[in-house]
């Protein structure tokens, strides 16, 4: 098997070519990247140390895809992934990268017949509706009543048939795009895909920001000792989201490779579900257990055009459909990040801070 993996020098997709490569030796993986984010250049030495080869390209570019050579697994994790991309310019690169990039992709599997994994977003889903859930303020977070439900929520989480009526942000525009290009590709062509509406993900050797990666972030800027905010719905730290650690998206994945006939079409929200979930101003105690480090946290009580308060993956269809469930709890996943941002000081302190 040859396996193709674009996006393949970030954080996820470095992740799954290395975990690929490890439980499947005999399979060529090959990592397909164009660099652009910083930070991605430290995965090289990795990849290459795993056995995986690099490709230095840009889904932009069919020609780039072409030169990457034959394959029969594509798994589609590039993506300008800030859910702020485009706000303030950079909208051309965000449309080209994740829309158009994604049809670059989709031809190229079409043209060897191979099997494709799309990650996608919870982001689909529009903010309005998601801002309207009954949400109850705590002392430490959001929470949705137990008895309260609704078109495609629960206490529960999101489902597929969360309404996708409204504005989602540019990025998840983008996203959704491409969901309904593979749709048609399935359909016209006969494309096996597999569509993952992706929460929150995170693990060692993502390069966190504020509008992605904010679990490493976090932890990165209390090892560090640097300044954090609580931003929108009142400063007070209480939105939530669930995560999920990028090893058990592999496993997710894997599963979905080898039962392929049975998942292509289909679309699955996938994420930690409402017991891996956390909101900042619990993110905020845990990591002070882990560092010792109580820092001083701004409230800035002002929301962005783009924010939603809570979002919490139900993972009933995906766990129904492959007998999956998230292994890895949030303690677990804070516990890797700290071990690897203390083995790793040197090289990620000046990206992350």
């Amino acid at each position: 098997m040859r396996i193709l993996i674009t996006g393949g020098a970030g954080f996820v997709g470095s992740h799954l070519a290395l975990s690929f490569k490890r439980e499947k030796p005999g399979c060529t993986v090959v990592a397909f990247d164009n660099l652009k984010r910083r930070g991605s250049e430290l995965a090289l030495r990795r990849l290459a140390a795993g056995g995986v080869e690099f490709r230095h390209g840009d889904v932009r570019n069919p020609e780039d895809l072409a030169d990457s050579g034959s394959l029969d697994l594509l798994v589609e994790c590039s993506a300008e992934p800030s859910v702020q991309a485009g706000l303030s310019g950079g909208d051309r690169y965000l449309v080209n990268t994740n829309l158009i990039g994604t049809i670059n992709c989709l031809d190229h599997a079409r043209r060897y017949d191979a099997a494709v994994i799309f990650l996608s977003t919870s982001r689909v889903y529009p903010i309005a509706p998601l801002r309207e859930l009954p949400l109850v303020p705590t002392e430490t977070r959001f929470v949705v009543p137990e008895t309260a439900t609704g078109p495609g929520w629960s206490a529960r989480g999101i489902t597929e048939q969360f309404p996708l009526s409204g504005s989602r942000s540019l990025y998840g525009a983008t996203k959704l795009c491409s969901e309904l290009v593979i749709t048609e590709y399935v359909t016209l062509f006969g494309l096996r895909a597999v569509i993952n509406r992706c929460g929150v993900l995170s693990g060692p050797w993502q390069m966190g920001k504020i509008d992605q990666g904010f679990v490493v972030l976090w932890a990165a800027r209390h090892l560090f000792g640097e300044a954090l905010s609580y931003n929108g719905f009142g400063g007070a730290g209480l939105q939530v989201r669930d995560v999920l650690h990028v090893e058990d998206l592999y496993r997710l994945i894997c599963n979905q490779v080898v039962q392929i006939a049975d998942h292509s079409g289909k679309t699955y929200n996938v994420g930690g579900g409402v017991d891996c979930s956390v909101s900042l101003a619990e993110l905020t105690r845990a990591c002070a257990r882990y560092t010792g480090r109580r820092l001083s946290i701004v409230s800035r009580p002002e929301t962005n055009p783009v924010d939603i308060p809570y979002y919490v993956t139900d993972t009933t269809s995906v766990a129904a459909a492959t007998d999956w469930r998230p292994r890895l709890s949030m303690a677990d996943i804070l516990e890797d990040i700290f071990k690897w941002l203390r083995d790793h000081r040197d090289e990620v302190e000046t990206i992350l801070k």
